[in-house]
């Protein structure tokens, strides 16, 4: 079996509203083989995977899937259920989601869930290894494949900290955006949003975070506020150790002055030798070194979040307790195959380390890592107790003195942090630190969280729900208002209107579409936007207070949606464009894939469907918010059932867009003041507009307000490029549009016959990856209602020869009974359009659909500019 293609969902898709990743598969030989009939197959995979029995599979019950391994399933489906099994062995418990389905004999799509992209790929790498290898009749390794994508992925699946943060977030329904494989994530939407790295918020001062990360600047602002600390100095050579140490005094502490996680630190020191070696393993992280006094107590870690303790921990060191049979070394090994322990921060408990640390520690003890403990001998084996070591901690929340805190909150205060770490020396956190000589060890900026959140003993203290709070402290405002757009045809005229429409209250509006990202009015980039990542390019913008998103089916289809749920989808109409593309074959898997987008929206949000579309009764069915129908009837079944049901809806009648509300009804605004509809005579901007108002009622807008966005909506370059507008040449008119379906031709053509042209000329090509009888169907349209035609061919041919789209359109043209003397073939779109302008008579419409925007202006520019030069000559002479 091997793997052909490899597709990952970054967001809500056409197979589930979780992340997902869709593996092709070729099974090749095997396509008709269960494993049942493959020698050994079950067994072995059952040996390496034993938690594959617990797997239910369609039966519902546990040990399903083993049954249905032993009366006949597919490497496929097999497949499936290793990908997810490997991952909620990686810690992943809450994926579940997969399915095999067949899609051409030997070819299969496997889909399924994923919390982490890179965990998803390396677990279907190894699941995969391991079936070839099974198949071949051996055993296969699966520890040491787990322990290979352990390592791979544990720089970049969130660790405790973050991860509780970010489901707080989710939990709450706050979207949450991962920015690059680190733990940086973004909470919220635009303006809205915040971000955190870790426990570093984008409110952390960086000259705050500078002092934390100087221990030697920490204690010399803790002492200037009064509050105590260990005595203590700074070395920067190992001359100096000896004497500094006995000077301060032994016992102490030796840690670089800039460092993290405990590494490096040693402490308890006791004489000159062990001083000088401390003082080289703390110099390996830092030049600089901080030597100070060892006060004796217990470690305590304290959680400062905007002026208030929210969590106290006491730190112990790792330790094993013997069991008269096992050596110290065996012992740790045993406990770092706890499950809750990993290699860095990405679980619970780290791994304890053995490292040089470790084992002159254990002979400060006198003992060597082969000693055999008894057994409940308990062996301590560092002298710090951070988490990152290995360490467990212990709540105290409860217990701490209120003198205290008010020490710790000042100390978290002199550093000038909004959320510390605050490390105190004390015998007894319980007791006043000026009575048991406690001090404040160091203040640190992005405190671990999971101590507070997973102690090893005592109360579990939600500290991701206190940094949520202090982020979003209106539990309401974390987001701005979200509108996705889809559709067939009318989408992108629909998204500007609705974006136009929210300006007009003084937003600052992102809006993508295929021909660009806007942000407030500016074009911050070019070309067709209407995927994932322009919708992360409009919800990460600080500045943006409403986000207006053209959705469009490639998009949805390749990556999914680039935003969690919208407050209104709207929906402006399906017709069938893109069939056989992507596997999409019916209108029905169309309106599927459309749907989505009416799908994921909130709970109290709108979807605004097009009542008079043949889709609408697949589409609503899936629906589970609020739904405004619009119709240019106003006795529209679905429409008047809808109202009938105190349901809203935007209709048109008596030539005024209307609002209805149950039994009210609203005028909103006269077609004949909607420039973009010419006076009525663009019927599809009706339908834009009613699909507009619509979106706009499900955002609550004043209806005055949506009335003077549509009417100040104009068919121009600035407000609406591509779509319908109109040039004056000479003394003919040159209409440039993006029609490229069969319902963006006779919607434009429909338009066309209103104005009262002498001749109609079509400039017409079509995608290259459209069906042949759709591609001649536009040329017989182009046959029967031009009385001209020139056929161009788009420079991306999507997969055709170079004129191959052109011929199938002549085909088209030629079986309208358009003859020879009526129609040239011309590929170039420019040249296409300037024998047409040049050919042109008085009083003719050319209409050009278009490929390249800029292209087809520069030569109506070009052409007007040669003609006012001639103009100018002849006038001369």
């Amino acid at each position: 079996m091997k793997i052909v293609d490899t597709r990952v969902y970054t967001g809500r898709n056409i197979y589930s509203h979780k992340l997902c990743i869709k593996l092709t598969v070729d099974v090749e030989d095997k396509y008709d083989t269960p494993t049942m009939d493959i020698k050994g197959f079950n067994e072995r995979l059952l040996k390496a995977l034993p938690n594959l029995k617990t797997h239910k599979c369609a039966l519902g019950y546990e040990g399903g899937f083993v049954e249905r391994l032993n009366t006949g399933t597919y490497l496929p489906h097999v497949f499936e259920h290793m990908i997810i099994e490997m991952q909620n062995a990686l810690g992943f418990k809450n994926i579940k989601y997969g399915k095999a389905r067949c899609v051409d004999k030997s070819i299969y799509n496997v889909i399924y869930q994923y919390d982490v992209r890179e965990a998803g790929i390396l677990c279907a790498k190894y699941a995969l290894e391991c079936i070839n290898t099974i198949i071949s009749g051996n055993d296969y390794p699966m520890d040491d494949a787990m322990e290979n994508i352990e390592k791979g992925i544990s720089d970049i699946r969130l660790g405790p900290s973050t991860l509780g943060i970010y489901n707080e977030a989710l939990k709450r329904g706050i979207p949450v955006l991962k920015i690059g494989n680190q733990s940086i994530l973004q909470l919220g939407y635009g303006k809205m949003q915040r971000r955190i790295e870790a426990t570093l918020t984008d409110s952390t001062s960086c000259i705050a975070v500078d002092i934390a990360c100087d221990k030697e600047l920490t204690r010399e602002a803790l002492k200037t506020a009064g509050i105590p600390v260990a005595e203590g100095e700074t070395v920067d050579n190992a001359e100096e150790v000896a004497e500094v140490c006995q000077r301060i005094g032994y016992p102490v502490v030796i840690k670089p002055l800039n460092g993290n996680q405990g590494k490096g630190v040693t402490v308890g020191i006791e004489d000159d030798v062990t001083a000088l070696w401390a003082y080289e393993v703390a110099a390996k992280i830092n030049k600089s070194v901080l030597i100070e006094k060892f006060i004796e107590g217990q470690d305590y870690r304290v959680l400062v979040l905007n002026k208030k303790v929210v969590a106290v921990s006491l730190r112990m060191p790792p330790r094993v307790v013997g069991n008269g049979e096992h050596n110290i070394l065996e012992l740790i090994q045993k406990e770092n195959e706890n499950p809750l322990r990993g290699y860095d921060h990405e679980k619970p408990l780290t791994r304890i380390s053995i490292d040089d640390i470790t084992i002159n520690y254990l002979k400060s003890k006198g003992l060597e890592l082969d000693y055999i403990p008894e057994k409940g001998e308990k062996i301590t084996l560092r002298f710090n107790a951070n988490l990152s070591t290995g360490g467990v901690a212990k709540d105290c929340t409860d217990i701490i003195h209120p003198d205290n805190m008010e020490i710790i909150i000042r100390a978290a205060e002199a550093v000038g942090l909004d959320i510390a770490g605050v490390d105190i020396c004390a015998k007894d956190i319980s007791k006043p630190l000026k009575e048991t000589g406690g001090v404040v060890i160091e203040v640190n900026a992005a405190p671990g969280i999971r101590m507070h959140m997973y102690p090893t003993y005592g109360k579990t203290r939600n500290a991701a729900a206190y940094i949520v709070d202090y982020l979003f402290p209106n539990k309401e405002n974390y987001s701005i208002p979200v509108i996705s757009v889809t559709g067939t045809n009318g989408k992108t005229t629909t998204t500007r209107m609705i974006a136009h429409i929210l300006s007009l209250k003084g937003l600052c509006v992102g809006m993508t579409t295929t021909c660009g990202v806007y942000v407030n009015n500016k074009l911050i980039s070019k070309g067709d936007n209407t995927g994932p990542d322009s919708a992360r390019c409009v919800l990460m913008d600080k500045s943006v207070e409403a986000a207006v998103l053209e959705t469009a089916r490639g998009g949805i289809i390749r990556r999914g949606l680039g935003y969690d749920l919208a407050d209104v989808g709207v929906i402006t109409n399906i017709s069938g464009d893109h069939l056989g593309i992507d596997g999409i074959e019916t209108m029905e898997d169309l309106a599927n894939v459309k749907s989505l987008v009416a799908e994921a929206v909130k709970d109290y949000g709108y979807v605004v469907l097009n009542a008079d579309d043949p889709s609408v009764n697949i589409i609503n069915q899936r629906i589970k918010s609020n739904i405004i129908y619009f119709s240019k009837n106003p006795d529209n079944i679905i429409l008047k059932k809808h109202l009938q049901d105190q349901g809203l809806a935007v209709f048109l009648k008596d030539n005024f867009i209307c609002f209805g509300d149950g039994e009210k009804v609203q005028p909103i605004v006269n077609v004949s003041d909607i420039p973009s509809t010419m006076d009525g005579k663009l019927e599809y901007n009706i339908e834009n507009a009613m699909a507009a108002a619509a979106g706009c009622i499900g955002l609550k807008e004043d209806i005055e307000v949506i009335a003077k966005g549509l009417k100040t909506f104009f068919l121009d370059e600035i407000q609406n490029p591509g779509r319908f507008n109109v040039y004056s040449v000479d003394n003919f008119k040159v209409v440039v549009d993006y029609g490229h379906n069969i319902g963006g031709y006779n919607a434009v053509i429909d338009g066309l016959k209103k104005l009262d042209a002498k001749r109609l000329v079509g400039v017409i090509a079509a995608p290259g990856d459209r069906r042949d009888d759709n591609i001649t169907e536009l040329g017989r349209i182009s046959g029967n209602q031009f009385d001209y035609v020139y056929i161009k061919e788009d420079k991306d041919r999507r997969g055709r020869k170079e004129g191959e789209t052109a011929a199938i359109l002549e085909m088209g043209v030629l079986s309208a009974g358009m003859g020879s003397n009526s129609y040239r073939v011309i590929l170039d779109e420019g040249d296409a359009l300037q024998a047409a302008m040049e050919n042109a008579e008085d009083g003719d419409c050319i209409v050009i659909f278009y490929e390249d925007y800029d292209y087809v202006i520069s030569t109506i520019t070009n052409f007007k500019n040669c003609q006012k030069v001639q103009d100018v000559k002849i006038n001369a002479v």
